[in-house]
C-alpha cells in the first residue's frame, strides 16, 4: 500500500466515526487489515480512537446488562461479558497512549528553564515562591492567579492578549457562554440526542463543555437508572418493550461518554496551545522577569530556605554530569534532599494524626447521653444512576432504601436525610446525630441544615429524588435535632459496617441482582451482627 493511500486511510478515519470504531473493534479482536492496523497507528488518530472506545466501552456494557435481564443464554452472556472486558482494557490503552502523546509533545517544546536555584525553591517551597511571585505579578499590574498556581491566571491573560484583536464571537457562541448552568447541561444533551452542536468546540465555550459534561453524562445514567427499575418491574416475557427502552438510553449515554472525552481532549489541547504562548516572544521575556524578581523576593522574606538552596545547589553542581546543561532535571532530587532534611519549612505538609482504635468513638464525647447516634451510608451503581442506601443507630433500629444519584456524594446525602428523617419520626425530643464517611456528603447536609435553604445542596444534588428528601428533611419541624459529622470508614466501627452492608444490599436488590429470598436472608444476617451492643438490629417501622 503508497503512503499517499495510507493518507487517505487515515484521513478517512479521521472523518467517519463508525468506520474508525468498527475499525479499531477489529484490530482488538485480532482481525483487521494490516493497512488498517498501520493507518491506526497514526498519531492524529490517538484522540479519536480513545472516544471512539469510550463510545464502544458503554455499548458494550449496555449489551451485558440486557443479557443479564432478559431470557439470553448463559453462553451468549459470557461472551458478551468478555467482549465488554475486551474494550474496557482497550480504551485504558488508548488513554495511556494519549498521556503519552502529550508528554512527547511537552517534553519536546522549548520552554525558558530558570536557573536552578529558583527551579528549586520553586519545588521545595511551593506556598512561599508563589506569594512572592504573585506579589510581582501584582506590583506589575498582571493577574495575580491563586496561592497554589499563579501563572495559570497569567497564561489566561497571555492567550486574551494574544486574542484581543479577533472578531466578535458568533451570536451562538455568545449565547452558549451567557445561559445558566441547567440550559448549557440541556444544550449538551441535545448535543447528544439531537444534533450535534459545532459551537461547543470554540476556544470560548469548551472549557465550559468539559466543566458540564460529567453532568450531562449523569443525565445519561438517570434514563438508564430509570429504564432498569421499568425493566425489572415485569415479568421475563414482558420485558421487551423494556429492554428497547434500556437500549436507547445507553445510546444516548454512549454518546455523551465519547462526547465528553472529546470535550476533555480538546480543553486539554486549549490549555497547551495557552502555555505555548508564555514560552515564545515578548511574553515569555515578561514572565522571565517576574520570576527572577519573585527569587528575589523570595529570598528577602525566606532567607533561612534561601541559603539552603542555595547552598545544596552548589554542592550539587560540584558533581554532577549535566551541570554544562544547567542541570535540567535536578532540581526535583535537590527539594527532595530539603525535604529530607527539614528545610521545608512553609507548612505545607501538614501531618494528620491518627487517633488510636480505642479513641474512635471520641467524636461522640460531647454529646447529651439522650442523643441518637446512627451511621449512614451509599453505594453507586457502574454504568446506571441507581444507588442503595442504608443505616444502622445506636437504638438497634436500621433501616435501607434506593434511590436515584448522579455521584456517590449525592447517594450519601441520601443515605443521611432518609435515615434523619426516620429516626425524628421515631424519637421525640432527643438529638439525632448521623455519621458517614463521606465530607462532602456531611458538609452538604450540615450547610443546608444551618441555612434552612435546598439550594445550599444543589451543588451535588443534580436529580429530582436527592433534592425532594432533602427540602423534605429541612421542611420537617425538628430537623434543629438534627446533627452530622463526619466518622473515618474502614476503622472497625459496627455500625459504619452495618450502614455499608445494607447499602450494598439495597443496590443489589434495585438493580435485580439478589433474588428476593436470597435479599430477605441477607437482611436478617446483617441484623443479627453485633450492632453496637444494643443487640440485634431491627427494622425502622
Amino acid at each position: 500500500m503508497t503512503i499517499t493511500e495510507h493518507t487517505e486511510l487515515t484521513r478517512r478515519f479521521a472523518d467517519d466515526f463508525t468506520a474508525l470504531q468498527e475499525a479499531v473493534l477489529a484490530r482488538m479482536n485480532g482481525i483487521c487489515a494490516p493497512e488498517v492496523a498501520v493507518a491506526l497507528e497514526h498519531p492524529s488518530l490517538a484522540g479519536p480512537i480513545a472516544i471512539a472506545l469510550a463510545h464502544a466501552d458503554v455499548l458494550a456494557r449496555g449489551a451485558v446488562r440486557r443479557a443479564e435481564l432478559s431470557t439470553q443464554s448463559p453462553e451468549r452472556l459470557r461472551r458478551l461479558r468478555i467482549h465488554a472486558h475486551k474494550v474496557r482494557r482497550a480504551r485504558s490503552q488508548a488513554e495511556a497512549l494519549c498521556k503519552e502523546q502529550r508528554a512527547r509533545r511537552l517534553t519536546g517544546r522549548s520552554w525558558p528553564r530558570d536557573v536552578l536555584e529558583v527551579r528549586v525553591a520553586r519545588r521545595a517551597f511551593p506556598a512561599a515562591f508563589a506569594e512572592a511571585l504573585r506579589q510581582e505579578l501584582r506590583d506589575r499590574g498582571l493577574p495575580d492567579g491563586t496561592p497554589q498556581a499563579p501563572e495559570s491566571d497569567l497564561a489566561r491573560w497571555v492567550w486574551d492578549q494574544r486574542r484581543a484583536g479577533d472578531e466578535l464571537l458568533p451570536t451562538p457562541v455568545r449565547e452558549l457562554l451567557d445561559c445558566d448552568d441547567d440550559t448549557f447541561v440541556q444544550e449538551l444533551l441535545r448535543d447528544a440526542r439531537e444534533d450535534e452542536n459545532p459551537h461547543l468546540t470554540h476556544d470560548a465555550v469548551v472549557e465550559r463543555w468539559s466543566r458540564h459534561a460529567r453532568a450531562a453524562q449523569a443525565w445519561g445514567r438517570y434514563a438508564i437508572g430509570r429504564a432498569e427499575r421499568d425493566v425489572l418491574t415485569c415479568s421475563l416475557s414482558a420485558r421487551r418493550t423494556g429492554l428497547d427502552a434500556l437500549d436507547d438510553a445507553y445510546q444516548d449515554t454512549a454518546v455523551l461518554a465519547a462526547r465528553s472525552r472529546e470535550a476533555r481532549l480538546r480543553v486539554t489541547e486549549l490549555h497547551d496551545r495557552m502555555q505555548a504562548c508564555m514560552a515564545t516572544g515578548p511574553f515569555a521575556d515578561l514572565i522571565a522577569q517576574c520570576r527572577a524578581a519573585a527569587s528575589a523576593r523570595f529570598a528577602d522574606a525566606e532567607a533561612e530556605s534561601w541559603h539552603s538552596v542555595r547552598e545544596l545547589t552548589v554542592r550539587h553542581r560540584t558533581n554532577c554530569p549535566e551541570r554544562t546543561d544547567g542541570c535540567p532535571h535536578c532540581h526535583r532530587a535537590i527539594a527532595a534532599l530539603l525535604a529530607d532534611t527539614g528545610g521545608i519549612g512553609d507548612g505545607e505538609h501538614p501531618t494528620a494524626t491518627n487517633p488510636a482504635d480505642g479513641d474512635r468513638y471520641a467524636v461522640l464525647a460531647d454529646l447529651p447521653d439522650t442523643a441518637v447516634v446512627a451511621v449512614a451510608d451509599a453505594a453507586v451503581a457502574d454504568e446506571s444512576a441507581l444507588c442503595g442506601y442504608g443505616w444502622a443507630a445506636e437504638d438497634g433500629t436500621a433501616g435501607y432504601g434506593d434511590s436515584l444519584a448522579s455521584s456517590s456524594g449525592e447517594a450519601e446525602v441520601i443515605g443521611i436525610c432518609e435515615a434523619a428523617l426516620s429516626l425524628l419520626e421515631h424519637h421525640e425530643d432527643a438529638p439525632v446525630v448521623l455519621l458517614c464517611d463521606s465530607a462532602q456528603a456531611v458538609g452538604v447536609v450540615d450547610a443546608a441544615l444551618r441555612s434552612a435553604d435546598p439550594a445550599a445542596a444543589h451543588r451535588i444534588l443534580l436529580f429530582p429524588e436527592s433534592r425532594q428528601v432533602m427540602e423534605s428533611l429541612l421542611r420537617h419541624h425538628h430537623r434543629h435535632r438534627v446533627q452530622v459529622r463526619w466518622l473515618k470508614d474502614h476503622i472497625g466501627h459496627d455500625l459504619n459496617e452495618a450502614a455499608d452492608a445494607f447499602a450494598r444490599l439495597a443496590l443489589r436488590c434495585v438493580s435485580g441482582r439478589i433474588p428476593s429470598s436470597a435479599a430477605r436472608k441477607e437482611e436478617a444476617r446483617i441484623r443479627r451482627s453485633p450492632g453496637s451492643g444494643s443487640g440485634p438490629l431491627s427494622a425502622a417501622a
